[in-house]
């Protein structure tokens, strides 16, 4: 009788301990990164290691956060971002942190904050009068709330006009610029794909050498393109489409029949969804969206 007594006595000191030393343990916060490909725009994928926690707070270091257990996140920009995981469980808290480097694309990045979200526009190498001239006016801010005045889905959305900042409902658009024009910088290896960045101009009567405007743009949403489309185009025009546009355009669609006649100097990389949402505004009978879509634009690499 007393040896069960004294069993029963030790199990039940042994259970106590076990649940004493369970309740004082901390979490233990650890995580690991997939910089596999580490050009912005990155995305980064996190594996938590953590141990003992309930919940998780991660900082991503560009005043981004998130609560997932294991997150992507996506890096705009460059830099050196310091990423701090909290690891909680009850009222007990442990850190863990690393730096990890996302570096510049080879090209000049820019960022548009649309109402309808964010494009990422990859500028070319290949048209470098457009490219610093862009550059220049978004350093400016010259964009900073300038509207997509001219809408046409299956074709385009437009904007640049200084003229746009603040306009009222009726008023007529498309005419305003910075007070120059750029020479055109046409390349084969540059098409009017879907998410091609092209500059507006004026028509070709008063404009024989098809200068850009210096500062309306537009970027291309397209329509279904075939073979046959490209072959036309290729006869008209007497351009020569690589293996890798003709894939583009019949992947992607866009308006071959704009190739040679407007300079384009950019591409979106990411963003597609905005532009197909901007092009189906609904429109007044200007092509200008009857709710305002503006735009913010800012250099990102």
């Amino acid at each position: 009788m007393r040896s069960s007594f004294r069993l029963s006595h030790s199990i039940a000191l042994f259970a106590l301990a076990t649940l004493l030393l369970s309740a004082c343990a901390k979490p233990i916060a650890k995580f690991t990164s997939d910089l596999s490909d580490n050009t912005a725009p990155a995305t980064v994928k996190f594996a938590n290691e953590s141990v003992k926690a309930e919940t998780y707070l991660w900082d991503f270091g560009d005043g981004k956060t998130s609560t997932e257990a294991n997150p992507a996140h996506r890096y705009s920009a460059s830099g050196n971002y310091l990423v701090t995981l909290k690891a909680s469980a009850k009222n007990k808290m442990a850190l863990d942190s690393h730096r990890i480097q996302i570096v510049g694309p080879i090209n000049c990045m820019v960022e548009i904050t649309t109402p309808y979200g964010k494009m990422v526009i990859s500028l070319s190498d290949k048209t470098p009068g457009h490219r610093d001239n862009f550059i220049k006016l978004v350093e400016e801010g010259f964009y900073n709330d300038l509207l997509f005045h001219r809408v046409i889905d299956g074709f385009m959305i437009q904007g640049g006009d200084p003229t746009s900042r603040g306009a009222a409902k009726q008023a007529r658009l498309g005419t305003g610029g910075p007070g120059y024009q750029i020479p055109a910088e046409f390349n084969q290896e540059l098409a009017h794909v879907k998410g091609a960045l092209a500059a507006a101009r004026t028509g070709d009567a008063g404009n024989p050498e098809r200068k850009s405007s210096g500062s309306q743009f537009y970027i291309v949403s397209g329509r279904p393109v075939t073979e046959r489309d490209l072959d036309a185009m290729q006869t008209r025009k007497g351009i020569t489409y690589s293996t890798e546009t003709r894939k583009a355009y019949l992947e992607n669609g866009g308006v071959p029949f704009l190739d040679a006649d407007y300079t384009v100097f950019g591409q979106v990389v990411e963003g597609m969804d905005v532009i197909d949402a901007i092009a189906k505004a609904a429109t007044s009978g200007q092509d200008r969206p009857i709710e305002d879509v503006t735009m913010q634009v800012r250099v990102i690499n």
